[in-house]
């Protein structure tokens, strides 16, 4: 291996779109750096910023008592029974994310400047320029994040910022240098409300100066506040109001915080709290906290990598530049980087939104929304096995208090006791109400166990059962101990009604009966909660046993749903039918081949329907699954080659960078593991699916669910595994040459050699 891969991205010329900013984040605060350096705008959001929309009152549908009806309905063979299961309201989505407001440092330009140029078109460009900023200056600029310690960094000729967000202190911190600055906090987005009730306040402090803005929703009793403290380092500060005006300072330090409340907030002792964080005597603030910062962040970040042996010149090109070359090694290091480090930054209070924890722009698609049915669950795929117990903890936070919302569905849709997660959440409110006759949400039962998941992995990595974890899935076993009562005419239980994300039957309504994903689920949580709980373990593994297999359809592949005469429907982006395959167990070549098979046939006949991002990378984890390296390459390169990345390596949704979307980025990753390395308890696999443009490389730092690290290195002729377990387990070891076992002795460092792979 050369020098590897560089932990971090840089651009030659300014940012003219918000969407290419850098990003950095805590997972509660984000800051989004974009603009001319001549006016600047660091874009601040955080998590708890949602817009009320009538969500924050919304309640689940009282179904309960019209349940046994509709299941009789679809038992006697009515196919669209389900479609008229509602309690007649128009869809109601979750309320939206958006940003706070925009810090804009302008300064003055040299006077020899007096014509400002467009960047030059190193990477073609969507046809929405956004022509809300003026054309860029590029003389002598450069922009770069570090992801290794989170900074984003814009330098030109005669100015310097640098901005990133402490996940020790939870505040916003930017440095400038330059002659002359104007600041002020500008809540004039893209899309804000026209009647958002703003105020604004600035006043000089011992410090520099204290900015305020406060903003409450139309038709609202809440409102959030932003603070921003400006500590200034020599020169001369007035105030322009709302703003100020810092001439001569040799530097000047802005510390940001955001709150989102009702009443009236103390802005005062939220300012003291700021100004605590600078260091008492002489010392240089900024360093101060960037050292408590980078103790966090970067220990996080720096706990998995990968080198591919890419070129190293082919390393040194900006992200626009790397992006233009898909087939590069280069940039798959350079997304696993940025993948991960976006992925770190943006959780938290909550794992990352549909956005991650960045927008510029309040109408966010699909409300910015924390979408369980597939894209939170992609994005955090890789949270157990790359060492970010961060993401895995900042699921667990949603969870946790959202539980008693799930309980609430269970009872009010279904009857039960127990817990039922909802498809689309806002961060608030983990309540179902978020459905309509196409789009029967209401009707899905596998999210719980779907977002469960990674903390059962992080569990079995860490050889520990948490409390919590425990007790969630005690409730999910409580609702399917009430849900599953019917049978069918050999005895098994039917989950009826039944959904599969965001499919239906073509030949029936969109809830259906037994699909397949339900069943999957259904067995796994039962199971799952059985070895939590080995006093109720009987009851639960009786009632799994008693579900249904999966059923085969005429074309040899995995049927969509376990029930005769529903057909499927292929061409669709989810891929919900193979949640036995992944992220599950249950579906494997080595233990279920013939299932494994069908579910490959399956893939096969999947279609990419709208080409969105989440689609074509859950495509690849299925795939690498199923031992197809070449299907992974496939799927991977239809991403890498649309233009689905930003300059910021933050992604889109669809192709040519249409709708600002972290399906891509946070997947991506979870994807390049896969096809490297993959663990159960009591097996690891070695290079299941290495595509043919990936001979050689390093990853460093995985965790496997036997509770090992695990360093691995290959070529072209031989692969070296280094495990270094915590704990003494036989596992079986799979490569493309067979199986054989693997005695592991706790704090003993194992190495594995193979020459035929």
């Amino acid at each position: 291996m050369n020098d590897g891969p560089a932990h971090g991205t840089w651009e030659p010329a300014p940012a003219a779109r918000w969407e290419d900013g850098y990003l950095s984040g805590n997972g509660r605060h984000g800051a989004l750096l974009f603009g001319d350096p001549r006016d600047e705008r660091v874009v601040v959001t955080h998590h708890s910023l949602v817009r009320p929309n009538g969500a924050e009152t919304a309640r689940p549908p009282r179904l309960a008592a019209r349940l046994p009806a509709l299941q009789d309905r679809l038992l006697a063979g009515e196919p669209d029974a389900a479609e008229r299961f509602t309690d007649g309201r128009p869809l109601q989505w979750v309320q939206p994310f958006h940003p706070a407001f925009e810090i804009r440092l302008r300064g003055t330009a040299p006077a020899e400047d007096t014509h400002h140029r467009p960047p030059a078109d190193t990477h073609h460009r969507s046809p929405a320029e956004d022509t809300h900023h003026r054309p860029l200056a590029e003389d002598t600029h450069h922009r770069s994040v570090d992801f290794a310690t989170g900074v984003v960094r814009a330098e030109s000729e005669d100015r310097l910022s640098r901005v990133f967000v402490s996940r020790a202190d939870d505040v916003i911190v930017q440095q400038v240098t330059t002659a002359t600055l104007d600041i002020s906090l500008d809540h004039r987005l893209p899309g804000a409300p026209h009647h958002l009730a703003v105020g604004q306040s600035a006043v000089l402090t011992a410090e520099g100066a204290l900015l305020t803005l406060r903003a409450r929703y139309p038709g609202s009793d809440r409102a959030y506040t932003g603070v921003t403290l400006v500590a200034v380092k020599g020169g001369r500060t007035t105030l322009t109001p709302p703003g100020l005006r810092i001439t001569g300072a040799d530097s000047v330090l802005l510390l940001t915080r955001v709150l989102r409340h009702t009443g009236e907030p103390d802005v005062l002792a939220e300012a003291r709290a700021l100004g605590e964080l600078l260091p008492e005597g002489h010392g240089d603030p900024y360093a101060h906290l960037l050292a408590r910062h980078t103790e966090l962040h970067g220990t996080a970040y720096r706990r998995v990598t990968l080198d591919l042996g890419a070129d190293p010149d082919e390393r040194a090109l900006p992200g626009s530049e790397l992006l233009r070359r898909p087939q590069s090694p280069a940039l798959l290091e350079r997304l696993f980087a940025a993948g991960r480090y976006h992925l770190l930054s943006s959780s938290g209070l909550n794992p990352p939104r549909l956005t991650g924890l960045w927008t510029g722009d309040w109408d966010t698609a699909w409300s910015g929304a924390f979408t369980h049915d597939a894209n939170v669950n992609l994005q955090t795929a890789s949270a157990a096995c790359a060492a970010l117990p961060e993401v895995t903890a900042a699921i667990a936070a949603l969870i946790n208090r959202q539980l008693p919302d799930w309980q609430d569905n269970a009872r009010e849709i279904f009857g039960a006791r127990g817990a039922v997660a909802p498809a689309h959440s806002d961060g608030e409110s983990g309540l179902t109400y978020h459905f309509n006759r196409e789009y029967p949400l209401h009707l899905w039962t596998a999210g719980a166990d779907w977002l469960l998941k990674p903390l059962v992995d992080h569990d079995e990595i860490h050889g520990e059962q948490d409390p919590r974890t425990a007790h969630a899935l005690a409730e999910v076993a409580a609702f399917y101990e009430d849900f599953l009562q019917r049978t069918d005419e050999d005895g098994h239980l039917v989950v009826v009604p039944s959904y599969s994300p965001e499919n239906r039957p073509a030949n029936a309504g969109w809830g259906a009966i037994n699909a397949a994903m339900d069943l999957s689920a259904a067995r796994h949580a039962l199971r799952t909660a059985a070895a939590y709980h080995p006093g109720r373990a009987a009851d639960w593994l009786a009632l799994a046993d008693r579900l249904p297999p999966h059923r085969t359809n005429a074309e040899g592949a995995l049927a969509e749903w376990a029930w005769p005469g529903l057909d499927d429907t292929y061409d669709h982006r989810h891929l919900s039918h193979l949640y036995g395959v992944w992220p599950l167990d249950e579906i494997t070549p080595y233990d279920t081949p013939d299932l494994a098979k069908a579910a490959h046939r399956a893939l096969e006949l999947r279609g990419a329907e709208n080409d969105s991002a989440h689609g074509h990378l859950h495509h690849a984890l299925v795939a690498a699954r199923l031992r197809d390296g070449e299907r992974v390459a496939h799927a991977l390169g239809q991403v890498l080659a649309g233009d689905y990345f930003h300059d910021s390596l933050m992604s889109a949704h669809y192709p040519h960078r249409h709708v600002y979307n972290a399906d891509a980025a946070h997947t991506l990753p979870a994807v390049l593991i896969e096809m490297l390395v993959q663990s159960t308890p009591d097996r690891l696999v070695l290079l299941p699916a290495l595509p043919t443009g990936c001979p050689q490389g390093e990853l460093r730092g995985i965790r496997t669910r036997f509770g090992a690290e695990l360093d691995l290195t290959w070529n072209p002729t031989e692969v070296t595994a280094v495990l270094r377990p915590t704990r003494t387990h036989r596992v079986e070891l799979r490569t493309s040459s067979g199986a054989e076992p693997l005695d592991l002795v706790a704090g003993e460092d194992h190495v594995v050699r193979l020459e035929a792979w």
